[in-house]
């Protein structure tokens, strides 16, 4: 079967505010190649500075910055990067950025649902962790019944699929099981805005930020920060309502998929012998009685 050549994504909006944002968060002095001092108009560096560093023209970088990505080498993309001082996330953001303005034969294409038989045998073989499957938009599409027990108050939303999304911007009740609301909010904006810049075919995607940009302010002023973010392990604390306040590792990584779709395990774990360990084994007691779906009945939900 041949599939279609599909335009290449505009995106010069998206590339202008990312390089512009990351420009104008160095100062000369950061930057140890330039000369500071003198009135400066503009925060940060300006547009022939970063040329300098990059080993470029100015006239070549400012119309990088405008956007016309499409064809640049990877050399020169990587020069921008060690000239902005993009770390691991950002500079794969740019070269996500500079793709999705090439022509592809990717599709446009919606989110698939539900994970192969054997990833949720093995999300089941996990009893004293919580684990669970996330697509790029942050649906849960498998779960354990520990992850189900924690994200318990995601799941009973009767509106939608479990998205975690949704219910952090949505849903008042987020505000109190985060014990830190606004960095987790910070964090799932950056994931997503990483995905945008992945998968900019994923219509699903694009919907939801739209949704979310109409109806909540704090998504939109986030959503603008441009912030990115490669989510692979650190601690974490909810305020669950049944059992109170956990504090667990979590390890993230990628599932491999057959189509260009992301699929990301996520396993969260108590520390041996501390007091979230027993609060856990009083959660997995609680899911337990408290009537949890069986695997697959609430993520598969639209």
């Amino acid at each position: 079967m041949v599939r279609r050549t599909v335009d290449p994504v505009d995106n010069r909006a998206e590339i202008r505010d990312f390089l512009a944002s990351r420009r104008a968060r160095i100062t000369p002095e950061q930057a140890g190649r330039l000369p500071g001092g003198g009135r400066r108009r503009v925060p940060g560096l300006r547009r022939e500075e970063v040329a300098v560093l990059a080993g470029v023209s100015t006239d070549w970088y400012t119309r990088l910055e405008k956007g016309h990505i499409a064809g640049v080498s990877e050399d020169v993309l990587e020069a921008v990067a060690r000239a902005l001082q993009l770390d691991e996330a950002e500079r794969t953001h740019l070269f996500d950025l500079a793709r999705a303005a090439r022509p592809t034969r990717a599709p446009q294409r919606r989110s698939r649902a539900g994970v192969p038989p054997r990833v949720q045998w093995m999300l089941d073989s996990m009893t004293s962790s919580a684990a669970f499957v996330a697509n790029g938009r942050m649906d849960i599409v498998a779960a354990n019944p520990l992850a189900r027990a924690l994200y318990s108050p995601v799941f009973d939303e009767p509106r939608w699929r479990a998205n975690i999304a949704r219910f952090q911007f949505l849903d008042p009740r987020a505000r109190n099981y985060h014990t830190d609301w606004g960095a987790a909010a910070n964090v799932t904006v950056a994931l997503l805005r990483t995905e945008a810049g992945r998968d900019p075919h994923d219509r699903d995607l694009r919907e939801l930020v739209g949704e979310l940009s109409t109806v909540s302010e704090e998504f939109r002023t986030r959503w603008a920060a441009h912030e990115v973010r490669i989510h692979h392990a650190g601690t974490k604390q909810f305020r669950h309502p049944a059992v109170g306040t956990l504090e667990l590792v979590y390890h993230s990584l990628d599932l491999p998929t057959q189509d260009h779709g992301k699929l990301v395990l996520t396993v969260y774990t108590a520390e041996p012998g501390s007091p979230s360990e027993d609060a856990v084994k009083l959660l997995a007691s609680w899911g337990a009685t408290a009537g949890q779906h069986q695997p697959g009945s609430t993520v598969d939900r639209v």
